[in-house]
This record gives structure tokens, C-alpha cells and sequence, in this order.
């Protein structure tokens, strides 16, 4: 078996355990937006998403990049592991607290500058599921580089389900938007308590707080946690300006079209938190190798995905907007047509590379060159674009951050240029993407009186089509594969 064989047999287990995990709870949550959207007026659904839009600007800062170091210290440090999971609790705790304080001391100014007062009183409740939130953050971190992969996947699936219906029924029994955070809270305190539960069993009297680890895992994490305060400002920078200048109402379309689809982080997080465990192994043995095997693997499968799906969604956009949403949401689809370009990105996991080398500094440099590019730009493209033009910006940052990236990753892995990627492998994906695209898009246009129907038979379509395109490929590098192992080594690449 080849070195990408036998990467791509450890790869597939512990992310497909962890994708099925997610997937039960996805089936859930999927419908969380689109009951609330149908239960609120267009106001209310546009300060729903307002509310979690601070909350996950919030989440993602106060974590300063500690739940995300487990996955470089407890691999490689197991001996210390109880310790480092000991200091990230507590401080994740500490921060949820003054997090939820600051939201409940800052819910009048947070208000006013969302241009939306009746925020006001909802903004503490939001602090209070913060705050608890980030307390059981680092769960099933902590799981997956244990690997624990099944236990991760339950938590997950489990998590999903039980935060759904801890969302939609409060909002179904009392139509009140303050329900729904009730719920959420009810949610996290239950998280809260499972994940106490499990350190305490997992690692009994090593489960204590110590100053060395916690040294090091700051001065692993504060950079990276720089690198994502950045991230975070510049990736919601434009729904900021949009809800600044415009109305909950307006707001409501704008987030409709900048739909984040699950499935893209339900198969991107996985397969890049297992990727990360496995090349930090094979970077403690000196298999660099290996490593650079593990990052070609990951990027073929997401893309794989990823490109297909792209293609798919951009067929669908309408159809899915209106029947997801209603036809009050029908000035989304062009919104949500730019938007979906931003699921390209994912199938390169640059980010984690990085830090499995320890680059935060350069995640951070990167991830403001990113904030500097938006905030240059995105008044020029609102008033060029309209509403488009914040996606549109958004867009452009990211890709000028990828490729940067991109050139500090092949030097990392020591490929150059041509070695980088496995090129051949995403090109064949790319034209196999596209030439599946017309026989679903004229059934998706002949259909377009009845969406749901276009929807299934033109998504059927395109992956009937995509598939046989796939297998027609494999049969034909199946023949031509060389013999020897070190040319198959190559053809692969």
C-alpha cells in the first residue's frame, strides 16, 4: 500500500465517525432558522440574527485560542494532559463571566450601535448562555485529540439535538424571542455539567491546575487567539456594517443570504481537527513526509465535496431561498449566489498546517492583512454593490489571505510550488464539478413553477451525474496507474 494509501485508510475512520456525529444533530438544527423565520415578523427574525451574531463574534474572542491549543499540546504532552485541560477550563470559565458581564454593562451601547433598541434587554440573557457556553468549550476538543472519536461524535450529535429543541420549542410555545435564549441557557447548563463530568472521570487527580502548562499554552494560544479575534472582526465586519446602516428588516434579507450551510463545517471541522492530530504526530516523529501526505489527502476529499457543492447550491440558489425562507426572503438569492463561492475556501486547511507548526504569529499577520483589506474597501463596494458588495469584499479578503497562506505552507512542507497541491487530482474534480452543472440546471429551469420538486430532482441529477463522472475517472487511472510504487507515489500527486 502507498504512503497516500495508507494516510488516507488512517484519515477516513475517525472522520467519518466524527461526520456521522455531527450529521444527527445537523438534521435538527438545520431547522432551527427556518421555523424561527416562520414563527417572528421579519423585524423580530432580524434581531434573532443580530443577537447571535454578537454571540458569535463574542464565543469565538474570549477562547484566546485555548481550547484550540489542546489540539497541539495533548497529542504530544500527554503526560501533562489533565493539567492543560484543567487551565483551559477555568480560564474559559473566567473569560465566559467577564464576557457576560461585559454584554449585560454594554447591552444599551451594543443596541444603539445595531441600530436596533429592542436588543437592549435580550443582550444579558445572551451573556448568561455565553458565559456557560465557553465553560464546556473545550469537550470535545479534548474528546478528538484523545482520540476519542466516538464519544466526540456522540457529544456532537447529542449537543445539536438538545440545543435545537432547547431553541425551537420555547419559540413555538410562547412566540418570544427571549424564550429562545431561556432555552439556550437551559442548553448550556447541561453542557456545563456533562463536561465536568467526563474531566473529573477521564483524569481523576490529574485534573489540576498548573503554572508551567498554562504558560506554554499561552504563549501558543495568545498569538493564535490574536490570529482569531482578527478572523472573527474581519469575517463579521461586513454583517456589522449592514446592520449599522440599515434596518433589522434589511438586516433579516442580508443574513438570510449569507446562509451558512452546516454541512460545510460539519465535514471541514472534522476532517481538519483529525488531520491536525495526525500530522502533529508524524511531525513529533520526524515524518515530514508523512505530514505533507496527510495535507494532500484532506484537500483532495474536501474538495471532492466542496466543488461539487458549490456548483450545486449555485443551481439551487433560488429554490433554496424561497422554499427554505419564504418568497419574503426572494432578495437574498443573489446575496446567497456570492455567498456560497465562501465554501471553496474550506478545502484548503491552511490554518491548521500553520499551527501544527506553531505559525500562529503568521495566522495573526495574515488575519489582519485580511481585516485591513475589508475595512479599506467595504464602503466603496456597499455603495458600488448595494447589499452584494459587503459579500463581495468579504470574498476578495479571504482569497488574498488563502494564498498567502498557501506559499507559507509549501514552504512549511518543503514542496515548492508544484508539490503544494495535488493538482491533477483537483482539476479532474473541478471539470467533473462543471460538467455535471447543465442537465441539473435545465431541469432546476424547467421546474422552476414547482422549487421543491426542482430541488430534488435537479440536486438528484447532478449527483447522478457527478458520481458517474467519478467512477469514470477511477477506471480510467485505475488502468493507466503505473506498476511500481514510486510512480503510483507520483500520479497521485
Amino acid at each position: 500500500m502507498s504512503l497516500r494509501a495508507k494516510a488516507a485508510s488512517a484519515l477516513m475512520g475517525p472522520e467519518l465517525l466524527l461526520v456521522i456525529g455531527r450529521s444527527l444533530g445537523f438534521a435538527a438544527s438545520f431547522f432551527i432558522p427556518l421555523i424561527l423565520v416562520r414563527v417572528f415578523h421579519q423585524a423580530d427574525f432580524g434581531a434573532y440574527k443580530q443577537l447571535f451574531l454578537v454571540f458569535s463574534t463574542f464565543s469565538l474572542v474570549t477562547q484566546i485560542g485555548l481550547a484550540e491549543s489542546l489540539f497541539y499540546f495533548l497529542p504530544s504532552a500527554r503526560e501533562r494532559a489533565g493539567s492543560y485541560v484543567a487551565n483551559t477550563t477555568l480560564c474559559l470559565a473566567l473569560l465566559g463571566v467577564a464576557a457576560a458581564l461585559l454584554l449585560w454593562a454594554g447591552a444599551p451601547a451594543i443596541a444603539s450601535w445595531m441600530n436596533n433598541p429592542a436588543l437592549e434587554p435580550l443582550l444579558p440573557w445572551l451573556g448568561i448562555f455565553l458565559m456557560l457556553s465557553l465553560a464546556s468549550e473545550s469537550l470535545e476538543v479534548v474528546l478528538i485529540a484523545s482520540r476519542r472519536y466516538v464519544w466526540a461524535a456522540a457529544s456532537y450529535g447529542l449537543s445539536d439535538l438538545l440545543r435545537s429543541a432547547m431553541f425551537i420549542l420555547p419559540a413555538l410555545l410562547t412566540g418570544r424571542l427571549k424564550s429562545v435564549l431561556v432555552g439556550g441557557v437551559i442548553f448550556a447548563a447541561v453542557r456545563v455539567l456533562a463536561a465536568l463530568f467526563y474531566f473529573v472521570r477521564e483524569f481523576r487527580q490529574e485534573l489540576r491546575l498548573a503554572l508551567a502548562p498554562l504558560l506554554s499554552q499561552l504563549a501558543y494560544a495568545l498569538p493564535f487567539g490574536g490570529a482569531v479575534v482578527i478572523e472573527v472582526l474581519q469575517g463579521n465586519l461586513h454583517q456589522y456594517v449592514v446592520s449599522a446602516r440599515f434596518d433589522a428588516a434589511t438586516f433579516a434579507i442580508y443574513a438570510v443570504g449569507c446562509l451558512q450551510i452546516p454541512f460545510v463545517d460539519l465535514v471541514a471541522g472534522p476532517a481538519g481537527n483529525v488531520m491536525m492530530v495526525r500530522m502533529s504526530e508524524k511531525r513529533a516523529e520526524g515524518d515530514l513526509r508523512s505530514v505533507a501526505g496527510l495535507w494532500h489527502q484532506t484537500t483532495l476529499r474536501l474538495a471532492m465535496i466542496f466543488f461539487p457543492m458549490t456548483v450545486l447550491v449555485l443551481i439551487l440558489a433560488r429554490d433554496l431561498i424561497v422554499s427554505l425562507f419564504t418568497s419574503a426572503y426572494a432578495a437574498s438569492v443573489p446575496i446567497f449566489m456570492a455567498w456560497s463561492l465562501s465554501v471553496l475556501f474550506p478545502v484548503f486547511q491552511t490554518d491548521g498546517v500553520l499551527r501544527v507548526f506553531a505559525r500562529t504569529r503568521f495566522l495573526l499577520v495574515m488575519n489582519a492583512l485580511r481585516l485591513l483589506v475589508i475595512l479599506g474597501s467595504i464602503f466603496w463596494f456597499l455603495s458600488t454593490f448595494g447589499l452584494l458588495g459587503a459579500v463581495l469584499v468579504t470574498l476578495f479578503g479571504m482569497l488574498v489571505a488563502k494564498v498567502f497562506s498557501l506559499a507559507k505552507v509549501s514552504r512549511l512542507l518543503g514542496t515548492g510550488f508544484r508539490g503544494l497541491l495535488p493538482w491533477r487530482g483537483l482539476a479532474t474534480t473541478a471539470v467533473l464539478s462543471a460538467a455535471a452543472a447543465l442537465p441539473a440546471y435545465v431541469v432546476v429551469k424547467e421546474l422552476s413553477a414547482h422549487p421543491l420538486a426542482g430541488i430534488v430532482l435537479g440536486a438528484t441529477a447532478y449527483v447522478v451525474l457527478y458520481v458517474a463522472g467519478l467512477a469514470w475517472a477511477g477506471m480510467r487511472r485505475s488502468r493507466s496507474a503505473p506498476k511500481n510504487l514510486q510512480a503510483v507515489g507520483a500520479a497521485g500527486g
